[in-house]
C-alpha cells in the first residue's frame, strides 16, 4: 500500500465515525430517551398500626409452643445411644 492510500483509509474512517456518533446520538439518545423517573417512596414514621383483630386474638392458635408428638422420654436424640 502506498502512503497515499493509508491517509485516504485513515480519512475515510474518521470521517464515518464522526457521522456515525452524530447520527447515534440524533436517533438512540434524544432527550426523550434521557429522561427517567423514579418511583416516590412513603415516607416512613415511627407511628405503628396495631394488626387485624381477626388474626391476632386470643383465642388464635400459638405456632411458638412446643408440641409433643408420642411418648419418648429420650432428652438426647442424636447421641448415638439407645433408649
Amino acid at each position: 500500500m502506498k502512503q497515499k492510500d493509508v491517509a485516504l483509509i485513515l480519512v475515510v474512517a474518521i470521517v464515518s465515525a464522526v457521522f456515525s456518533l452524530v447520527i447515534s446520538g440524533a436517533v438512540f439518545a434524544s432527550a426523550k430517551n434521557k429522561r427517567q423517573t423514579a418511583q416516590v417512596v412513603p415516607v416512613i414514621t415511627s407511628t405503628f398500626q396495631a394488626p387485624s383483630a381477626k388474626y391476632f386474638n386470643a383465642q388464635s392458635i400459638n405456632p411458638t409452643q412446643p408440641i409433643q408428638i408420642g411418648t419418648s422420654s429420650n432428652t438426647n436424640a442424636f447421641n448415638g445411644s439407645p433408649q
